[in-house]
């Protein structure tokens, strides 16, 4: 008998929680890929599509022993949105990725949450490296990006893009070394 049972951590922040993806958080992840917000991300599909991506972060966990967690503020139970270390399939690199619902941008949250989940990932993880990939037109993102010190690297290898879609960009981040703790 196997089971695929996995213990997520709790990270904390100033502001904020970030914890384990939880059933509570469907709906909202949901509306957030059906809407124009997730054009960026591969969404804006049908709702049948943005629940298989919600069951993905959890998998995630499952397969890789590390994911995206729920995004929490301090005195709420709602989530924010969800920022994790991510590493699909095809993707050539490890990555800090970063889904904000509406509300969230604009309060610092987004950059709160990626420097918390960037030293688990070098600290906890033994990353050496991460990048974030990003679509072109994802003005929000590239920003949050280079806020946390994240270069472009036009050198660096992309996965390929969805139908559609430009390639992304490759913003690589800090070494390890050179991110404040």
């Amino acid at each position: 008998m196997s089971h695929f049972a996995v213990e997520i951590p709790t990270l904390e922040t100033e502001r904020l929680f970030l914890r384990a993806p939880s059933p509570a958080d469907a709906e909202a992840y949901v509306a957030f890929f059906a809407s124009d917000r997730a054009r960026f991300v591969g969404g804006n599909g049908t709702r049948e599509r943005a629940w298989q991506a919600f069951a993905m972060e959890i998998g995630h966990w499952v397969l890789r022993g590390f994911g995206s967690w729920a995004v929490i503020e301090r005195g709420s139970d709602e989530s924010l949105g969800y920022v994790g270390c991510w590493y699909p399939e095809p993707w050539p690199e490890k990555e800090i990725g970063w889904l904000l619902w509406a509300g969230a941008e604009g309060r610092g949250i987004g950059f709160e949450a990626a420097s918390a989940v960037r030293a688990y990932a070098y600290g906890t993880l033994g990353w050496p490296t991460a990048v974030s990939y990003i679509n072109p037109g994802n003005a929000r993102s590239i920003a949050l990006a280079e806020r946390l010190g994240a270069v472009r690297d036009p050198e660096a290898a992309r996965p390929p893009p969805d139908e559609g879609e430009a390639p992304c960009l490759v913003y690589r981040h800090p070494a390890p070394a050179e991110c404040a703790p």
